[in-house]
């Protein structure tokens, strides 16, 4: 069967090839295999349910808690031809009724349900007369209470599964499990013999980063608008910091919403949608918000504190990048962080042994902050991949500050350690090697030791912040627990042995922005997204839903003709090709071909001679272009004459400025507001007409790129 999956891929999802992973784990499935698959965020997991389930006869079940991706997963299914629907809490009672009763008539190969929802009586009755080949169970680490995220409604998974009367194939993912969490799902589900697929955790597409010592309110500015085009998240650990983030951004001039658990549910959906349709451009949340996002076209994540775990924090900024694009992922860390998310864990939930859980999770979150290991091999170490070379473009990787040789500090502070006895936390140690007169310090008679006083020249902070540095480079450890004591490790014995130098970076404290992508906005980039927002707005769907960035790139580049090249470009399959195919290549031939200016039709129309000596297109008595300034002239507007022609609103404003390239009569006034002209004209004599974006960055938002065409066409610019 694996050969209809790869025709599958093609037809339905426009792919030539499998992602790292994905052909085996589907090709397990198929086999008959239960299945744990451990792929990272963006890799490509739904395929490997999704593809299964269009085979297998009868209706998969979707196990999912995310009500958003539901929606989402499910709407971009059924645009792909594939029938999917949803059982979750969003839905009326009516809406409830009908789904179950288009399930029993099998009209859905893809069941997508909330957990709550399997005990439900309804529910139940709906289940023991479907036929259930596969239950794929989605954001599998939530039933591990080893795991960032565990939900209890996950516990009753198993139990559910088990009492099935023909039990289905069971496929667990997740995108962010440890060795230990692995373990734990697969005997929490009773998976069979399961088929175990880790892809690997490395993301080569995000660039990681730790800011420290920066000033965060300036740097974040600065960051947002140097990236003014690209849509990123900013997350924040509290609500009010997510109202004072979100308050300096819109007082900067940057389109923002802000994300919280003290929001009401309508004013948060409203927000999501808002930045699902690329209405708003920055997103501003707790950890409230994400986790059902997915929208593809994240270009950056930025974390205004330190999570409170490596799982949390690579799940978060997993959310950048998901289309494969180059993305950044930063973390703005300091030290009173730790303390924040301290406070977090013992307020929150759960009972003594997960909060222990958390804490050890949390001095590893601190670890990977303050680290110069590369940072994606940090992370994927963590997860139990080895192997990994360095990634080559994180801030550790990219720092070209002098090492400093602190072996002698190293020395003292691992002296300290040792003679402490693994009894004491790092704040006892920093006590002793600063010379502190501490009450509890001197009643355990810490100073009588000889490292008493070592480091007295020093701040407290200050040594604290090394120790815990040494921690990170894996010279000393914490142990688990709420109150956790620092001891040595075995790398400790060559440096006190005089065997190892210990060499510390400074490291920079502003990582440096790299400049927006404007290299992808050539003119017909910018009409081929333009197109997309119009439609989707149209049927009411997010931008993304119709077509990814990579995808519009790679059109705009390749610039396809026909329906089987078009076909060719990665991202369109069938269906899509199908509907929107037509003007696609509408809008490329009106922007291409032959020498042709923009709004030429293409191929060219076969010509004949007429009775004057001219030509003309045979079997048609004008060109195309030519029709649309008759219409125009009789006072119809762009969007009108689209509707009428069927063509798409880009098209025809490529008409009338062809037409106007020619020298037919049109009237400028229509095309170019009053107020805007003068604008338009200083803006390209200031940057040219190379490209278009640059002249759109400098305008009003309500500056159009058909009215920016138009100056360029009355006056008569040439591209620079």
């Amino acid at each position: 069967m694996i050969e209809q999956a790869r025709e599958a891929l093609k037809r339905v999802y426009g792919y030539d090839s499998f992602r790292k992973g994905q052909e085996e784990i589907i090709a397990g499935i198929l086999n008959g295999r239960d299945t744990l698959a451990i792929l990272p965020t963006g890799g490509g997991k739904s395929i490997c349910y999704q593809i299964p389930s269009m085979l297998l006869p009868g209706t998969s079940l979707v196990i999912s808690p995310l009500i958003s991706l539901m929606k989402d997963q499910v709407d971009a299914l059924r645009r792909v031809g594939v029938p999917a629907a949803f059982l979750n809490s969003s839905l009326g009672a009516a809406e409830y009724r009908e789904v179950v009763r288009s399930s029993l008539q099998g009209e859905y190969k893809l069941l997508y349900v909330a957990p709550e929802r399997l005990d439900a009586p309804m529910f139940q009755t709906l289940s023991e007369q479907l036929a259930i080949p596969l239950i794929a169970i989605d954001e599998a680490h939530c039933v591990s209470q080893w795991g960032h995220d565990f939900r209890p409604s996950y516990r009753q998974l198993a139990g559910w599964i088990a009492r099935m009367a023909n039990r289905p194939l069971v496929a667990a993912f997740t995108a962010t499990a440890t060795n230990e969490v692995a373990r734990d799902i697969s005997e929490m589900l009773k998976l069979r013999d399961p088929g175990v697929y880790v892809t690997g955790f490395a993301r080569p597409n995000l660039s990681l980063s730790v800011v420290t010592g920066a000033q965060k309110k300036s740097f974040l500015e600065r960051f947002v608008a140097d990236r003014k085009e690209q849509s990123g998240i900013v997350y924040a650990a509290t609500r009010k910091e997510v109202e004072n983030v979100y308050e300096l951004l819109s007082r900067s001039g940057v389109q923002a919403g802000k994300y919280h658990g003290g929001l009401s549910d309508a004013e948060r959906a409203e927000t999501q949608e808002r930045f699902r349709f690329d209405d708003i451009r920055v997103m501003v949340a707790t950890n409230a918000f994400g986790m059902g996002i997915d929208k593809p076209n994240v270009r950056y994540v930025l974390h205004w504190q330190m999570t409170g775990d490596i799982e949390s924090y690579y799940q978060e900024a997993g959310r950048a990048g998901r289309d494969g694009e180059e993305s950044e992922c930063v973390l703005l860390f300091e030290p009173a962080d730790m303390q924040v998310q301290r406070f977090l864990i013992e307020q929150g939930a759960g009972d003594a042994d997960r909060k222990a859980i958390q804490l050890s999770k949390l001095h590893m979150m601190m670890n990977y902050s303050r680290t110069q290991r590369c940072l994606q091999q940090f992370i994927v170490d963590y997860f139990g991949e080895t192997g990994v070379a360095a990634c080559g473009k994180c801030s550790s990787c990219l720092d070209k500050s002098e090492p400093v040789n602190r072996t002698d500090e190293a020395k003292m502070a691992l002296s300290c350690v040792g003679r402490m006895k693994g009894r004491f936390g790092v704040t006892m140690v920093a006590k002793v090697l600063k010379g502190s007169r501490d009450k509890r310090l001197l009643e355990f008679g810490l100073d009588r030791l000889s490292t008493y006083g070592l480091m007295k020249h020093l701040p407290e902070k200050e040594i604290a912040d090394w120790l815990y540095w040494l921690v990170s480079e894996g010279y000393l450890r914490l142990s688990e627990g709420q109150y956790p004591v620092v001891s040595l490790t075995a790398n400790a014995l060559p440096v006190l042995e005089g065997r190892e130098m210990i060499m510390q970076r400074v490291r920079a404290t502003v990582r440096q922005s790299s400049a927006s992508d404007n290299a992808a906005s050539t003119p017909l980039f910018e009409a081929l997204r333009q197109w997309r927002k119009e439609k989707a707005a149209a049927e009411g769907v997010p931008p993304f839903m119709l077509f990814f960035d990579a995808t519009i790139r790679e059109i705009a580049n390749v610039q396809p003709q026909t329906t089987e090249e078009l076909l060719a470009v990665k991202g369109i399959g069938a269906a899509k090709a199908d509907k929107y195919g037509g003007e696609l290549i509408a809008i490329i031939q009106s922007f291409i071909g032959e020498g042709l200016p923009l709004g030429s039709d293409f191929p060219p129309k076969q010509t004949a001679p007429n009775r004057s000596g001219g030509s003309r297109a045979s079997g048609e008595e004008q060109p195309s272009h030519v029709t649309t300034l008759e219409l125009f002239q009789a006072g119809q507007e762009p969007g009108d004459i689209a509707k009428e022609r069927g063509l798409s609103r880009v098209t025809v404003e490529g008409h009338l400025i062809r037409c106007a390239d020619e020298g037919l009569d049109i009237d400028f006034s229509r095309i170019i507001p009053a107020d805007q002209e003068a604008l338009i004209v200083a803006a390209i004599e200031k940057v040219g007409t190379e490209k278009l974006r640059p002249i759109k960055d400098e305008l009003p938002e309500d500056v159009s790129f058909f009215a920016i065409h138009g100056v360029i066409s009355k006056y008569g610019f040439k591209s620079s």
